[in-house]
């Protein structure tokens, strides 16, 4: 147990809005947690559902657990780093307040600092489970291998907080995806590790931030991820693309629909998006129009059977995971490479208002090769213990 007055060796930190029929599993977790020595920052964004008097309760008698209130709801990328602001500790360990945190989780990702100096954030693979606790999907091994797209987010995980303060935090540019962009931008200052096994469990559940956000606002930032993804899969930089202006009736990736519509399948729902598709997609003669075209039809006729079609998919892909990821150890993982004068010209971007310089976005070379495409993992020197770099051959 954590004296009052005793520095704390990590914080872990924790935004909360509206989810107070989760909110005492996600602090159980923590406070359950088999290494002990961290505070608990909770930042109650104005929630309207009980959830600020249950996290009073809980600060009143756990000594760790530091409450801040706001009246105004921030949203999820201001509260993000709010609470990430608050972090007294060198080392920071995110949670989300619907998830859950398995008992060795902190002790494993604080390991993976001790043993590598050089690495500033760490990530774990994760568990999908519903509204109930039971699992969806277990963790997927393939996405170590996509590096365009980090394989996880907030919520498991830990980083050097000098990491955070260095790439300038959170961008409320980015809600929705603040997290993905955060560590995009991370991997260009830091070496990023991951567990490739699951030390999370995420849930999928009504109260999700996506699920509850205003449905337009929720797909224009979606077609801004999909767009800033496509430039860092062709290797170039993202930033302008965040203040440059949008008409808010322009037609969005249709892609988008499937990312949204995913929420309310895995949570057991019946996705209806087929008429929005067609309404405020941008539909065109290729692969991704008629894949969302397929997919909002199916969902909304049959959304078990295509829960059962996409898990025989994903099937699929651990299996060709498998001969990428073949140790225990943690993984090492980089966002794709930028060329030098796009890296020099990364635009400065506030977390709120103003402008701030904001870390370019690369790579280590090993991240990703333009190529042939197979990735696969190779063991480095007995030096480095356990690690794995993914690597382009």
């Amino acid at each position: 147990m954590l004296a009052a007055a005793e520095s704390p060796r990590v914080s872990v930190v924790m935004p909360v809005h509206n989810a107070r029929p989760f909110l005492d599993i996600a602090v159980e977790s923590i406070l359950g947690q088999t290494f002990q020595n961290f505070e608990f920052v909770i930042l109650d964004d104005a929630s309207t559902d009980g959830s600020t008097q249950r996290l009073r309760e809980w600060a009143a008698r756990e000594p760790r657990i530091r409450l801040i209130e706001v009246k105004r709801n921030l949203g999820p990328a201001l509260s993000s780093q709010r609470v990430a602001e608050a972090a007294r500790a060198p080392i920071v360990a995110r949670m989300d307040a619907d998830d859950i945190s398995r008992p060795w989780r902190l002790a494993e990702q604080l390991e993976v600092l001790d043993k590598f100096p050089t690495v500033g954030v760490v990530g774990g693979l994760y568990d999908i489970i519903d509204a109930a606790g039971g699992k969806i999907r277990g963790p997927e091994a393939w996405r170590l291998v996509n590096s365009a797209v980090p394989p996880f987010g907030n919520g498991p995980m830990m980083y050097r907080r000098e990491v955070l303060e260095k790439v300038g935090g959170y961008r409320r540019q980015c809600e929705f995806w603040e997290d993905h962009d955060l560590i995009i931008r991370m991997s260009a200052v830091t070496k990023i590790m991951i567990l490739p096994h699951s030390i999370y469990q995420a849930r999928q559940s009504p109260v999700s931030t996506r699920f509850v956000s205003e449905q337009h606002r929720v797909e224009r930032a979606m077609d801004l991820m999909y767009r800033c993804r496509r430039r860092l899969e062709q290797h170039r930089n993202y930033d302008d693309l965040l203040d440059s202006p949008t008409d808010a009736d322009a037609r969005i990736d249709p892609r988008v629909f499937i990312s949204v519509g995913s929420m309310t399948l895995w949570s057991g729902g019946r996705p209806q998006l087929f008429r929005r598709l067609i309404k405020r997609g941008n539909l065109r003669p290729d692969f991704r129009t008629l894949s969302a075209l397929v997919w909002t039809t199916w969902a909304s006729l049959e959304p078990r059977t295509l829960r059962g079609f996409i898990r025989s998919l994903l099937l699929a892909r651990r299996a060709r995971a498998a001969f990428s990821v073949r140790t225990p150890g943690p993984v090492s993982w980089a966002a794709p490479t930028l060329p030098p004068q796009e890296s020099a010209m990364t635009a400065s971007h506030d977390r709120r208002e103003g402008p701030r310089r904001s870390a370019p976005m690369r790579g280590p070379e090993t991240a990703r090769s333009a190529g042939r495409g197979r990735l696969f993992a190779e063991e480095r020197r007995p030096e480095a213990g356990n690690e794995v770099q993914l690597t382009t051959r």
